[in-house]
């Protein structure tokens, strides 16, 4: 099988927000174990959506689900370092597009890691997928790598 291979355009993130790891978050072999950093990148998304004015919480019935994610990982990171995550959306659809995250530790800039994370809107109260509201697409129209 081919490995995932992930690559965004270096103007592509929009936002950032740095975490710590904590000891809770090294696994038997003494690094980031992955079900942390799939933790930390839905903290960085949560509060990405937040800054910009977005629930990811169902309002009115409506609400933001994850349709997938994909993680390359790219050097290890340990107990206390302090993570940058880089956050960004491309590719938009009629219902959803993806959440785009560079993940790096400063203070050696090492690329730890990158992830793609693909979102729907979905209405709770009749259990469907549904259009993209232009409240949300509103908010990043003016970013210039948006289709």
């Amino acid at each position: 099988m081919a490995r995932l291979k992930l690559a965004f355009p270096e103007d592509q993130f929009c936002y950032s927000t740095q975490l710590t790891v904590r000891v809770t978050d090294i696994n038997a072999a003494n690094h980031l174990g992955n079900d942390s950093m799939i933790s930390m990148i839905s903290e960085a998304r949560a509060r990405f959506l937040f800054d910009f004015g977005i629930t990811d919480a169902p309002t009115d019935g409506l609400g933001i689900i994850v349709t997938d994610l994909a993680t390359t990982y790219k050097a290890e990171a340990h107990a206390r370092d302090q993570l940058l995550f880089e956050v960004g959306v491309m590719d938009f659809n009629k219902y959803g597009g993806d959440i785009t995250f560079r993940i790096s530790r400063p203070a050696d800039n090492s690329l730890v890691a990158m992830a793609k994370s693909g979102f729907v809107f979905f209405d709770y109260s009749c259990s469907l997928v549904v259009p993209m509201p232009e409240n949300f697409s509103s908010k990043f129209a003016k970013v210039n790598w948006l289709d």
